[in-house]
């Protein structure tokens, strides 16, 4: 199913994206689930999936992560299971993603589904990422207060909250309502009958996290191997003092590495094209070789992009789940980086080099394309 958002992006990019929450009531018109509870409990069951249950029975919160075996004795109202990455792992909820491409790839995300009896939900708290949260199956309500400062506690070891706050939204939603939330916006929900939420969340990297990352890439690349020289050294009369052109020659030293623009660009695609979550990847057995996959092609088959491949484009280089596309097939390869469904036809001249089919057929023995059987 294709959903359409009733939303006037230009509009919303100038008043609301990062600076104000918005409520859009019928922001899917006439909205259906692409999951069901219970497909929503067998995924919190498998090992490679991300999932929770969160409960707050007799005013005590508690987490627990699965792989869950089984739900019994939760009851009938205050918790809700929330499993992250479902967009990976479930063709039909992966649909959601798509209407929200307009705001950049490399932004988006996962798609966290949850589900909810009345009364569940995980308390008031703040994301620092945007997120779009889109009502599905029943009614919930929501409140968002303003971005002021405020302190976080820990009723639980792996559960956040802040203090109650005054509601700038207060408000019911029902199926095909959609909240978003900038940044910093205190933030709770809470079932008020059996419920089904879908989240559409966008990455956002601090400084730490860059910095880590960069820092791996240096070493596994073994940059940045030159050592400190100071062939210009005086006596001085403190040897304990380390002295300002000191720090200004180190500082050189490392902003050099990050004054690299090809450098910044490769480790940056690397980087960012790698899932946080793990992949539903189905190797093809046997592997294609490159003769059949242009016969497949010839024939008018099309390859699928596999749901939740991060395949990004950075300059004139290509990045897939963390590798870069080695091709001078440029207009092709952001053909892979641009559209879930790809032809023969789409690939133009690439489709005819033998050294491009060879790269693809890789791609589609690593199972990150497929073939629609």
């Amino acid at each position: 199913m294709d959903y359409e958002l009733n939303i006037d992006w230009q509009t919303f990019m100038e008043s609301h994206w990062q600076k104000r929450p918005l409520l859009i009531k019928g922001g899917f018109r006439n909205f259906r689930d692409t999951i069901s509870p219970d497909e929503l409990a067998g995924l919190a069951m498998e090992d490679e999936i991300d999932s929770r249950i969160v409960t707050r029975f007799s005013g005590k919160w508690d987490v627990r992560h699965g792989p869950f075996q089984e739900f019994d004795g939760l009851g009938e109202k205050d918790w809700s299971i929330l499993v992250q990455a479902v967009d990976h792992w479930h063709f039909p909820s992966a649909a959601l993603m798509k209407p929200f491409r307009c705001l950049s790839d490399w932004r988006m995300d996962d798609l966290m589904i949850s589900y909810s009896v009345p009364g569940g939900g995980v308390g008031p708290h703040l994301d620092q990422y945007d997120v779009f949260i889109i009502q599905g199956q029943g009614r919930r309500r929501w409140r968002v207060g303003e971005k002021i400062p405020m302190k976080q506690h820990a009723p639980h070891p792996d559960l956040l909250q802040v203090d109650p706050f005054d509601a700038i939204i207060d408000d019911e939603m029902v199926p095909g309502d959609i909240l978003y939330i900038p940044p910093g916006f205190p933030h709770e929900g809470y079932a008020i009958e059996e419920s089904l939420n879908y989240s559409v969340g966008f990455r956002a990297p601090n400084a730490r996290e860059l910095f880590s990352g960069f820092a791996d890439y240096v070493i596994a690349n073994e940059l940045g191997s030159y050592r400190y020289s100071d062939p210009d050294l005086a006596f001085r009369d403190n040897p304990a003092l380390i002295q300002q052109g000191e720090l200004t020659k180190l500082h050189g030293m490392m902003q050099d590495l990050l004054d690299q623009p090809d450098v910044f660009r490769k480790w940056f695609g690397e980087f960012i094209s790698q899932s946080r979550h793990e992949l539903d990847l189905a190797p093809p057995e046997p592997a294609y070789s490159p003769d059949e996959i242009q016969e497949l092609l010839s024939q008018g088959e099309s390859l699928f992009r596999l749901n939740g491949l991060r395949v990004l484009r950075v300059g004139d280089t290509c990045f897939v789940n963390g590798e870069a596309l080695k091709t001078p097939h440029i207009e092709a390869a952001d053909v892979l980086c641009q559209y879930d469904e790809v032809t023969a036809e789409m690939l133009g001249v690439a489709f005819s080099d033998p050294e491009f089919v060879t790269l693809l057929t890789v791609l589609i023995n690593n199972g990150y394309w497929y073939f629609d059987d």
